[in-house]
């Protein structure tokens, strides 16, 4: 069993430390991984998801208690947070960040972990669950926001568009809708976005060690600590629990629990700058639980 958590850790870990050195080589230059960064985000992870998600046999009613799982388990970790926050008094910008790195997840190492220990059948319900959870978990950050910041002002039509643009929950509605239409896409379509699904979770992986800021990490705080034990213990276990009352078993309750265990979205730092969350603790939440994300499923996959 620890060969094979070994063997599904360490490539997405060794992937990760690479685009992290090319960062600190300026390899192949500072200006080409934003751009990396941004074509994975609307083209690569979109084609790999309409993909998979077009030719899966999917049962939607078989994934309904995985996907109430999560967003059951989402909820219950905002308001423990909520809860401490009533005890402990965090700064009001602080706590947005916390929120954050709490609820969020890296959608780029939790696809390509799931892919490496489940397949396309786990990659297809990681999907589904993605599919509810972003749009789910965006409503719940940006009235954080709204609560905690004046700079936060909720706009249901402003959010509406997020949701609408988001190309990761559009590429899983079309895949969907394709699949369920009963309609065949073109052998030439599906071998354009097989070779471009080939290339959606290295290219992601090394943009996520691209994003690492280690010098962040200097100035820990409790808000940090509160965070990022939210999330990479609480969540997992809240959602392993949930998931026994539902009825999950094997590779569903897996991916409930993995989801939980993933780390806080590099998305994360961008939403905090622009409504005016705290920008630096927020990078501390990204880099430490990246990282330490790899020890927490080392322990729990063996139990899964």
């Amino acid at each position: 069993m620890m060969t094979y958590v070994l063997n599904s850790l360490l490539p997405i870990c060794l992937i990760v430390a690479t685009g992290y050195m090319f960062r600190h080589m300026k390899f192949p230059s500072t200006d080409f991984w934003p751009l990396a960064d941004r074509f994975t985000y609307y083209v690569l992870m979109p084609a790999l998801l309409v993909y998979k998600l077009s030719l899966a046999k999917l049962d939607l009613a078989y994934t309904a208690d995985l996907v109430l799982t999560t967003l059951l388990a989402i909820i219950s970790v905002l308001c423990v947070l909520i809860l401490l926050n009533s005890l402990l008094h965090f700064e009001r910008k602080a706590f947005t960040s916390i929120v954050q790195g709490g609820i969020r997840f890296n959608s780029y190492v939790f696809l390509a972990f799931v892919d490496t220990a489940y397949g396309d059948e786990g990659l297809v319900l990681a999907a589904i669950v993605m599919a509810f959870a972003i749009p789910f978990i965006n409503i719940l950050c940006i009235s954080i926001f709204a609560f905690y910041t004046r700079s936060g002002h909720f706009s249901f039509l402003a959010f509406l568009k997020t949701i609408i643009k988001n190309p990761l929950i559009g590429a899983c509605f079309i895949g969907i809708l394709i699949n369920l239409s009963g309609w065949v896409l073109p052998l030439f379509t599906l071998k354009t976005l097989s070779l471009l699904s080939n290339a959606a979770l290295p290219i992601g992986l090394l943009s996520v060690g691209v994003g690492l800021e280690l010098r962040y990490l200097k100035a820990a705080k409790k808000e940090l600590v509160v965070s990022s034990v939210a999330k990479l213990l609480l969540f997992p276990l809240l959602s392993y629990g949930i998931g026994i009352l539902f009825g999950l078993s094997g590779m569903t309750l897996s991916i409930a629990v993995l989801f939980g265990a993933m780390p806080t979205a590099v998305s994360s730092y961008i939403l905090a700058r622009e409504l005016g969350g705290d920008i630096s603790l927020m990078a501390s939440i990204i880099t430490l639980q990246t990282l330490a994300c790899m020890a927490t499923l080392l322990f729990i996959t063996p139990f899964l």
